[in-house]
């Protein structure tokens, strides 16, 4: 069982950094669970926002909007994005924050007053002096047609996917990687770690530590709110300092307290601190009650120290790639991130699409954290 490149974690990450080494050799990707995207790909708020997360982040988002908006033909059956506003509120203490905001996103968003604020969102509370921006530039991420689209691709390009595969032991033995799983032993020339809540462990494994990665358990839960004239077309509403956040789903909402509890890798469930301190927040800040919640539930979302994703050579093994440490940014830069892998593996540098956005192959190295 051997192949030019080992992937361990079948998840978005995993399954489309597949796809793209797949143009390059054979691929065999290894799934702990019985079925891909169990853990955190299957429980993002899957929504591209490309004014999210550290300007490293932000640009590889931007790096990926051309995959998101015009997918390879047969990808999916339909199209990977749905428009949607992302709207930041500010209550009247925290004008300074979006203050900052503003200054640091500049023209990709633009500010917006407290009429537009009710306008665009209805449910919010009439009575508090609302300020805000907009980025017009975003949309929700069809998460499972993201990752069976890449499953189709890592198939049709003859890779290898084994479920129920956990990694239990990992070795460098001459030119080889041996890769000890209970569904048998397996042989690669370059193993990429996309493990997500678990790439710690297996950077262990390696010999390599963890590079100090650190899931982060993030609550979300459903409701039905009174109130849906509309409904499909209200934005993303996200607190400034990102206490809370909300958005249509399914023709109710999806709301968040934007936790992050550290948490060993595991199949987290959700605190019930947590969705009280989600309903709290939302009832604070709209003019919604909620009597029940239909359904509750909790992902992990790793982060690297500094909060930018761990993508590339490590260079103290350099057939050992990292593609980690996406934290709530995954799905969003899942395209940019996968290319990059497949062309760190084989020509030692990012993709054009991230060079494009000023992304550098040292950005993202793990050599930073070492």
């Amino acid at each position: 069982m051997e192949s030019r490149f080992l992937v361990i974690g079948a998840g978005l990450a995993g399954a489309s950094a597949a796809a793209f080494l797949a143009e390059h050799g054979s691929v065999t990707i290894l799934e702990a669970e019985d079925q891909p995207g169990y853990h955190t790909t299957g429980r993002s708020a899957a929504s591209y926002i490309d004014t999210y997360g550290h300007a490293a982040v932000c640009s590889s988002t931007r790096a990926s909007r051309d995959f998101f908006w015009n997918p390879p033909p047969g990808f999916a059956e339909h199209p990977l994005v749905r428009p949607r506003a992302e709207l930041e509120i500010a209550q009247p203490g925290q004008t300074a924050a979006l203050a900052a905001m503003l200054e640091t996103h500049g023209a990709a968003l633009r500010p917006v007053d407290r009429d537009e604020i009710l306008r665009l969102c209805p449910i919010l509370k009439p009575g508090i002096d609302w300020s805000g921006a907009i980025n017009e530039a975003t949309a929700d991420i069809d998460v499972d047609a993201l990752l069976q689209g890449f499953l189709r691709l890592v198939k049709a390009r003859g890779a290898r996917l084994v479920t129920g595969a956990r990694v239990t032991g990992l070795q460098r033995i001459g030119a080889s990687y041996v890769i000890a799983t209970p569904m048998g032993e397996y042989r690669a020339d370059t193993v990429v770690n996309a493990a997500g809540a678990w790439a710690g462990e297996v950077g262990r494994l390696a010999g390599l530590g963890d590079l100090g990665l650190t899931p982060l358990r993030r609550t979300a839960l459903k409701i039905e709110p009174a109130t849906k004239d509309g409904i499909g077309d209200w934005p993303f509403v996200i607190d400034v300092e990102e206490t809370f956040y909300f958005r249509p789903d399914g023709g109710g909402l999806m709301l968040s307290p934007a936790d992050e509890t550290p948490s060993e890798p595991c199949d987290c469930q959700p605190d019930e601190l947590d969705v009280a301190i989600a309903v709290d927040h939302f009832e604070q800040a709209t003019t919604e009650t909620v009597r029940r919640v239909a359904h509750r539930w909790a992902g992990l979302r790793t982060f690297a120290p500094d909060r930018i994703p761990v993508v590339g050579p490590d260079p103290r093994e350099p057939r050992f790639l990292w593609l980690a440490g996406q934290g709530g940014y995954g799905i969003q830069t899942a395209p940019s991130l996968a290319m990059a892998t497949a062309a760190l593996a084989t020509t030692g540098d990012v993709h054009e699409a991230l060079k494009a956005q000023g992304v550098t192959a040292a950005d993202l190295g793990p050599a930073r954290l070492i």
